[in-house]
């Protein structure tokens, strides 16, 4: 779990990923070694203040020239909202995310549909499954070209979809995407703010964590912890 100046769910991250059995390692965004972990999260909040563009400094510092590698050699990336932008920035993922249509910040419990569980950190729901987590974002509107959006629809690399009414503007309701080999996945809405019934509002944000996870134990050969 890297942290920028300005991170802001770094340590809910962390506790997400020790909820779901994985050992977590808090990372610096000046250092070039990931020590050696076997999947990265890029967290939410303001990284580097959203200068220029929200996420367009991270995309330069240090730890996401690592990041960049590894995921081109297939290691598990999930941005989270500002993370999210940085995964655009970084073109790790295609598009952009934008100000909002309303030119309000939102927050409030969102209901997701999951589209594709054929990424590593979405292979334990299944496809239209239903799911609540908070969304909370200024810049979430998630923009790309029409090419880029049948690309993404074509391909199933759609992850997560916004129920109800759009609550910031996405085209075609957008609310996570992958890439091609499904090792990076970019997601506006919170789900390490849903992993324990004590803070809800649910605990479905924990099979995104869980899901890597298992992943990796079924990959090496080993069993959960």
């Amino acid at each position: 779990m890297i942290t920028f100046p300005g991170s802001l769910d770094d340590r809910d991250a962390l506790r997400a990923i020790r909820l779901a059995g994985g050992e977590p390692v808090p990372l610096w965004h000046g250092d070039r070694d990931l020590a050696g972990v076997s999947a990265v999260v890029l967290p939410g909040g303001f990284s580097y203040g959203d200068y220029l563009r929200c996420g367009a400094i991270a995309r330069f510092s240090p730890a996401m020239q690592s990041v960049i590698e590894g995921a081109h050699d297939g290691l598990p990336v999930l941005g989270i909202c500002n993370g999210f932008q940085v995964l655009c920035e970084a073109h790790l993922l295609p598009g952009a995310l934008i100000r909002n249509d309303h030119r309000k910040f939102v927050c409030r419990d969102q209901r997701l549909r999951i589209e594709s569980n054929e990424t590593v950190w979405t292979r334990d729901y299944e496809p239209g499954q239903q799911i609540v987590v908070p969304l909370k974002n200024g810049e979430g509107g998630y923009v790309a070209d029409r090419r880029t959006l049948d690309e993404l629809e074509g391909e199933g690399r759609v992850v997560a979809r916004y129920l109800d009414d759009n609550p910031n503007g996405s085209y075609r309701n957008i609310a996570g995407i992958s890439n091609a080999d499904g090792n990076v996945v970019g997601l506006m809405p919170h789900p390490e703010h849903a992993v324990e019934d004590l803070t809800g509002p649910s605990t479905d944000g924990l099979t995104f964590f869980t899901s890597v996870l298992q992943k990796m134990m079924s990959s090496a050969g080993g069993t959960a912890a």
